[in-house]
């Protein structure tokens, strides 16, 4: 059973990588393989009651994060529609490659610690649409974006849901984790936009940028503010919602997308219907990109069976087994998150090793929380950022293993190397 649900895995994971060349949407082939992994459980599994009863248990935990991604996309789109990304691009005029790549990569790392690496990527991308013009230019960008989003969510305990996961199970504090953790994140990205830096400054050419200027708008000054500001308020607040009520996070994101309509409603209800209709939660809700939460949907589907087939614990035993060295380990975890979701990856290493064999904040952990949160970056569907990345700006797979892959493992191996240097010195 195992080699047939490892082949259909690999077969659809091979069929979403050529989604171009064969000329099927990467959702089909998402739902598709989930499907058949769960269907392949069922008939050569023992129990197909058990077994439903575990795919309506991850299906639970999913549709959490589905909700949270179609809220966080609503809100964005909601913003755009009021032209309130205006707020930030006014102020980041620059016809310069190295200048744009180093404001938007440093914007993404700390806006990504802040809300999370999913979210961020949303907003920055969104963002990038009224800077650049041209999608062929923002494709670098959005790449860059990916990455730094990535770095950023990886030391805080609310930026990546893997370091969440470590945090709530006790395996890491929130203190030590954004000390020990920082820099290792800040050299994952600094090391690729030095790179760039050094390399473009040579013939880059000046970007052709959105002049806004000349753009008429819907909204008011006082209207853009307002949906703005209550919009990114309403993503910072997710995360102190979930920390006062324990409740899952989409409900946090829920509330935000509730108070949110109910202000542009009330904000928009002397207008005629067809001036107010672009501006409501309504319209916005059919200008998100359903086919990419779809693809979302199929991979996680597929990689949580792999999960109740023990497939993902047996291979983190034989990486034990087989290398011995936690370190080494750890780094392994971190480049297989690119291909499979470092969220099971996490899950099992946590069930593999106990608090009592690496006591809270050892070094395991928080090395396991950098690797897990970055390592993900080496492909454009190893992390939720990469496949928003990769639906927003419909990313090819291979155009980013030429252009970004590269990148992402000189920055990730930096960090592996900045931290394991700080153990070496501080202990």
């Amino acid at each position: 059973m195992e080699l047939l649900l490892a082949a259909v895995f690999v077969l659809g994971y091979a069929a979403i990588a050529f989604e171009h060349p064969i000329k099927i949407n990467k959702a089909a082939s998402a739902l598709i393989t989930g499907v058949l992994c769960w269907t392949i459980l069922v008939i050569f599994g023992h129990g197909a009651h058990d077994i439903t009863h575990e795919l309506e248990e991850h299906m639970g935990e999913l549709s959490g994060i589905l909700f949270f991604l179609l809220g966080a996309m609503v809100i964005v789109e909601l913003i755009d529609a009021h032209d309130g990304f205006q707020i930030i691009t006014d102020r980041i005029k620059t016809d310069s490659p190295t200048k744009l790549l180093w404001m938007v990569g440093l914007i993404t790392f700390f806006l990504s610690a802040a809300l999370d690496n999913l979210t961020t990527t949303i907003v920055m991308i969104s963002l990038l649409r009224k800077i650049l013009s041209d999608q062929k230019d923002r494709l670098f960008f959005a790449g860059i974006i990916v990455v730094a989003a990535n770095a950023g969510g990886a030391w805080s305990p609310l930026g990546d849901v893997t370091t969440t996961m470590l945090w709530i199970g006790n395996q890491v504090s929130a203190g030590s984790i954004v000390l020990k953790v920082f820099l290792p994140s800040l050299a994952c990205l600094a090391v690729p936009l030095l790179y760039l830096n050094w390399t473009m400054k040579k013939n880059a050419p000046k970007l052709p940028q959105v002049d806004s200027s000349d753009e008429k708008s819907n909204t008011t000054a006082k209207e853009r503010n307002i949906v703005f500001f209550l919009g990114v308020g309403g993503l910072l607040f997710v995360p102190v919602f979930k920390t006062l009520t324990h409740l899952p996070p989409f409900m946090g994101m829920l509330l935000s997308l509730g108070v949110l309509w109910v202000v542009t409603e009330l904000l928009h209800h002397e207008k005629d219907d067809e001036e107010k209709s672009v501006l409501s939660v309504v319209h916005a809700l059919r200008k998100i990109d359903a086919a990419s939460v779809l693809f979302f949907l199929g991979i996680l589907v597929a990689i949580s069976a792999l999960q109740s087939a023990g497939m993902l614990k047996e291979l983190a035993v034989w990486l034990t087994e087989t290398i011995g060295n936690e370190n080494i380990i750890v780094v392994a975890i971190g480049l297989l998150s690119s291909i499979v979701d470092n969220v099971p990856l996490v899950a099992a290493t946590q069930g593999m090793y106990s608090l009592e064999q690496y006591p809270t904040d050892h070094t395991f952990w928080e090395f396991l929380a950098y690797c897990a949160g970055t390592g993900g970056s080496a492909l454009i569907i190893g992390s939720a950022a990469g496949v928003a990345a990769m639906g927003m700006e419909k990313i090819d797979f291979f155009w980013y293993l030429k252009k970004i892959s590269l990148l992402a493992l000189l920055g990730y191996f930096a960090g592996v190397a900045v931290y394991l240097l700080q153990v070496q010195i501080l202990g």
